[in-house]
C-alpha cells in the first residue's frame, strides 16, 4: 500500500491522481483508486508472496533486539527479553544476538518458560561474564539474599575495585568489602582479587538501603586459629616444613607455616652474605624452612626457621669441585693481618696465610698484594664441611738464589744479609754497625771496656 502511495504521488498519470486543472477528489474515491492500482500491480499475489519474490521474509511478531529502552518509576532501565533456559537458580534471558542477561529464578511466581517474552529491571553488567544482571520489576523482596543474616559466610564475587576497596557481587545483590577487611595482612595491589570468588562473613546487612558490608578477612583469622594449635601441637625442633614468605623487616622475613608465623632471621635466609631480605625472598614466594626454635609460652608464640640450613649450601658444591694440588686464579677480596682471602668461584673465598704470599718475610700483606688484585695460587688443602680452602701464593714462584760466602753460608752484599721484597726479588741492607742505634750502643757498652752479656737491658 504505501508502495503504492508513494508510486502514485509521484507519477500524475496513475489513476487516482487528479489533472492538476481538476478539482481534488474525495478521500474514499482515492482510496478505492490505490486499492485497485495495487491489485493490477500485484496480479493476484499476495503479500508472503509478493515478498518472497523479492528475496524478503516474514517480518519477526516483535523484535526483542530493537526493542525501546524505557525506565522505572525508579529510574532504572527496563528491557523486553525472551527466556533462553533455566539452569539452577538462574534464569538466562536473550534481548539479541549479542546481548543476553541472568535473572535469580527466585524473581518469579512460577517458572517461566523457555520462549515467553518478559520485562526485566536491568541492575548492572558482569564484566566478566558478559552478561547482564537482571530482576523482576516489584519482585526484588523475592530475592535468595533475602534469607541472609549478619555473621553469614558467603561466597562473593569481585567484580570491582576503588581506592576504598572492592566492589563485591553477592547473590546477584551488589556488596562491598573494605580494603582493611581484604586479608589479614596489608596487601599493596588489592586489584589481584578482580573477577576470584572468596568466602566472605557478612559483617553489616540494611536491606531497605541495599546496603551489605564483607569481611574476607575475618574468614581467615577463624582459620587461621583453628590451624595455630594444631602447628604449634606438631612442630618440632630440626624439622622441615614449608612455608610462605609474608612479611619483609631490615632483620629478616616472617614466614607463614599455615596458621602461625615464624621469623627467618637475616642471617639464615640464605649462604653467604645477604644485605636485605628482599635480595633472596620476595611476599608469597614458598620457601622449605627448618626450625630452630620454638617457644610456646610467648604470647603470641615465637618460632625461629633458618631457609639457608633446608638448602644444599652452594660453596660445599663448589669446594668439592676444587683438587688439592691444582692451580686456581682468584680475586683478593679481603685482608687481614694474617692472610689475603681470594675468591675463587661464586661464594668460595680462599686463605692465603702471610707465610705463603712470598719466600721472604713479610711484615704485612700490603706489602705484597692488593684489594682487587688477580692472583694465581696452588690448593694446599681443603674442608668442605667447613668451608675453608687454603692457598699458596709462593709454592708458584721459585725461591730466590742465594749466593754462596767463605763460611759457606748464605750471605748478602758485605756483611748484612739479604732481604726479599714482595715478588720474591733481594735488595742489600746496611751492616748492623751502621745503624744508627747499634752505634749508640756500641758508643756507649761497646769500647772494649765491658763485654756485653745477655740482652740489650743487661749490665
Amino acid at each position: 500500500m504505501r508502495y503504492a502511495m508513494r508510486m502514485q504521488s509521484q507519477d500524475p498519470d496513475l489513476p487516482g491522481h487528479p489533472p492538476a486543472s481538476n478539482p481534488p477528489p474525495s478521500a474514499s474515491s482515492v482510496h478505492s483508486a490505490l486499492e485497485a492500482e495495487l491489485e493490477r500491480a500485484m496480479g493476484g499475489m499476495s503479500d508472503q508472496d509478493l515478498l518472497a519474490a523479492t528475496g524478503g521474509s516474514k517480518p519477526a511478531a516483535r523484535s526483542t533486539t530493537n526493542s525501546a529502552v524505557r525506565r522505572t518509576s525508579a529510574g532504572r532501565q527496563l528491557r523486553t527479553g525472551r527466556i533462553m533456559e533455566i539452569r539452577g537458580n538462574d534464569v538466562y534471558v536473550e534481548f539479541g544476538p549479542k546481548s543476553q542477561g541472568i535473572c535469580p529464578l527466585g524473581h518469579f511466581a512460577e517458572p517461566p518458560k523457555a520462549g515467553e517474552e518478559m520485562d526485566f529491571v536491568v541492575e548492572r553488567l558482569d564484566p566478566f561474564e558478559g552478561l547482564l544482571i537482571l530482576a523482576r520489576e516489584g519482585a526484588a523482596s523475592k530475592a535468595p539474599w533475602s534469607d541472609l543474616k549478619v555473621g553469614h559466610i558467603v561466597e562473593a564475587r569481585c567484580v570491582g575495585m576503588n581506592a576504598g576497596g572492592l566492589d563485591m557481587e553477592v547473590a546477584h545483590h551488589h556488596a562491598f568489602m573494605p580494603a582493611s577487611q581484604v586479608d589479614v595482612r596489608h596487601i599493596e595491589d588489592i586489584s589481584i582479587f578482580l573477577g576470584q570468588k572468596v568466602e566472605c562473613e557478612i559483617v553489616e546487612l540494611r536491606r531497605n538501603k541495599e546496603r551489605m558490608l564483607l569481611s574476607r578477612r575475618r574468614v581467615l583469622e577463624r582459620r587461621r586459629a583453628e590451624q595455630r594449635d594444631e602447628v604449634l601441637k606438631a612442630i618440632e625442633v630440626g624439622a622441615e616444613r614449608t612455608a610462605t614468605i609474608v612479611s619483609l623487616q631490615p632483620f629478616g622475613a616472617f614466614a607463614d607455616l599455615g596458621g602461625v608465623d615464624g621469623l627467618i632471621p637475616i642471617s639464615e635466609l640464605a649462604h653467604g652474605m645477604v644485605a636485605k631480605a628482599a635480595d633472596v625472598v620476595q611476599v608469597g614466594e614458598t620457601v622449605q624452612v627448618r626450625v630452630l626454635r620454638v617457644d610456646r609460652e610467648a604470647k603470641p608464640p615465637r618460632i625461629t626457621l633458618s631457609r639457608k640450613q633446608a638448602m644444599v649450601n652452594p660453596v660445599i658444591e663448589a669446594i668439592g669441585t676444587i683438587t688439592v694440588g691444582s692451580t686456581v686464579t682468584g680475586t683478593v677480596t679481603r685482608m687481614t693481618p694474617f692472610g689475603v682471602f681470594l675468591q675463587v668461584a661464586p661464594g668460595v673465598e680462599g686463605l692465603v696465610h702471610i707465610s705463603e704470599i712470598s719466600h721472604e718475610r713479610l711484615p704485612s700483606p700490603e706489602k705484597a698484594v692488593k684489594i682487587g688484585a688477580e692472583v694465581t695460587a696452588k690448593v694446599l688443602s681443603t674442608d668442605a664441611q667447613r668451608g675453608r680452602v687454603s692457598l699458596s701464593i709462593k709454592a708458584l714462584i721459585d725461591a730466590p738464589a742465594r749466593s754462596g760466602g767463605s763460611d759457606g753460608r748464605g750471605g748478602g752484599q758485605g756483611r748484612g744479609r739479604g732481604r726479599g721484597d714482595a715478588f720474591g726479588g733481594r735488595e742489600p741492607i746496611e751492616p748492623r754497625e751502621s745503624d744508627p742505634e747499634m752505634r749508640k750502643l756500641l758508643a756507649k757498652f761497646g769500647s772494649g771496656k765491658r763485654e756485653l752479656k745477655g740482652g740489650l737491658g743487661s749490665r
